[in-house]
């Protein structure tokens, strides 16, 4: 009689190990999270706001009142009804009209020299190979430390000279470049630029003036929106340039606001209606490069 055998059970197989993903991908994936913060972190950044927006609330509330308002204790928190009898007292003693007119082709007119002249210094400088091209940034540079007001005397002369004292052109050409806005190019370029963009336009045959319009521009213009708002918001609040240069007739918005709550008591109520008339331009200037400046402070915080 055969006996039938079972066949003998094949042996279990071992686990898979678990396959470690790289380094890398790791990495990415922890950078990938959000990132939530704090309580703490909320409460910071709303008293930073706090601070930061409650001088131009407060611009606000004495701009609508009185100046019996203001000398009140404890002083009143609320806007009142005479904002725009401030700003019909502010038409009557100075010509803000013109000042503000003035003042938008004068910070206009700089800002747009200053940024072209700068990013094209700043494209050379940064990668462009010429004889001498390190010393002549050092003494770009070194230009940042000489104080503005040893070269008011020279500069008065040259503009007596040229007879253009009390004319807009007296304050818009000393201020078309900037050694700042030429270092602050430069360093931009060298982060966010790559060589091999130029060189590949070059390989096409592009030459140097069609390489910074189509290559460099495109790149900068995070960086030219930056240098083109703290360009514009120094010229429009600019006061010791223009009142030598200019005078009442043709003044600016900080000349202009000099002239403004004169007599025995000051009327800070219309001082402040001129200084907020004279704040909205810049916030508009702000609202419109905003968006710009975000996308070259993230640029500029993601590497490759």
């Amino acid at each position: 009689m055969t006996t039938l055998t079972a066949p003998p059970t094949p042996p279990t197989p071992p686990p898979p190990k678990a396959v470690e993903r790289p380094r890398s991908v790791r990495r990415r994936s922890r950078a990938g999270r959000t990132m939530h913060g704090g309580r703490l972190s909320y409460v910071i950044l709303a008293v930073a706001l706090l601070f930061s927006a409650f001088p131009f609330y407060w611009t606000i509330v004495a701009a609508s009142r009185s100046n019996a308002d203001l000398a009140q204790v404890p002083p009143t928190l609320l806007p009142g009804p005479h904002l725009i009898k401030n700003f019909e007292a502010v038409l009557e003693e100075a010509d803000i009209a013109k000042a503000l007119l003035n003042s938008l082709i004068v910070s206009g007119s700089i800002m747009v020299g200053t940024v072209l002249c700068c990013t094209l210094a700043g494209f050379a400088f940064a990668k462009l190979r010429f004889r001498g091209r390190g010393a002549l940034l050092a003494v770009t540079v070194g230009t940042m430390m000489i104080p503005p007001q040893l070269g008011v005397i020279p500069l008065f002369m040259l503009i007596a000279e040229l007879q253009w004292v009390n004319q807009l052109q007296a304050v818009i050409l000393p201020g078309l470049v900037s050694a700042f806005g030429v270092f602050f190019m430069r360093q931009y370029l060298v982060q966010s630029l790559p060589d091999e963009l130029i060189e590949a336009a070059r390989v096409d045959g592009a030459s140097t003036a069609r390489i910074f319009w189509s290559v460099v521009v495109p790149i900068a213009r995070p960086g030219m929106a930056v240098l083109g708002m703290l360009t514009f918001m120094a010229a429009w609040n600019d006061f010791f340039w223009p009142i030598i240069a200019l005078s009442s007739q043709e003044p600016t918005v900080q000349v202009a606001l000099r002239q403004l709550g004169g007599g025995y008591v000051h009327d800070q109520s219309v001082i402040m209606a001129g200084t907020l008339l004279g704040t909205l331009p810049v916030l508009l200037v702000f609202g419109l490069l905003g968006r710009q400046i975000v996308g070259g402070i993230m640029q500029g915080a993601v590497k490759g």
